[in-house]
């Protein structure tokens, strides 16, 4: 009996770099991406808000792309996280033993 076998996490970290949460998503963790995007969302717009206009456009969504990039690596690790679980539950049931090969 084998799971289903993850998506790979390099596809994960280029969702998660197009989209704030769609690596979450893709990578098996909904509701966890829908927060990171709905507080990059919130925050782009709270510091859209209290900055002036001659901000940059960077420099006024700065709160939201924050939040953003700091989920790009969380996205990919839980991916990668999923993915070697899964391989190593391969090699068990397959018998392959990596630590004590002879």
């Amino acid at each position: 009996m084998s799971a289903k076998k993850p998506i790979n996490p390099y596809i994960v970290l280029a969702l998660a770099i197009l989209a704030p949460g769609a690596g979450h998503v893709a990578a098996g963790a909904p509701q966890r991406g829908l927060g990171f995007a709905f507080f990059s969302l919130l925050l782009a717009i709270l510091t859209w808000h209290t900055t002036t206009p001659d901000t940059s456009f960077i420099g006024r969504s700065a709160g939201g792309l924050f939040v953003w990039a700091l989920s790009i690596p969380d996205a990919y690790r839980i991916a990668r996280l999923r993915y070697e679980m899964w391989r190593h539950g391969q090699k068990v049931a397959s018998g392959e033993n990596s630590i004590h090969s002879s």
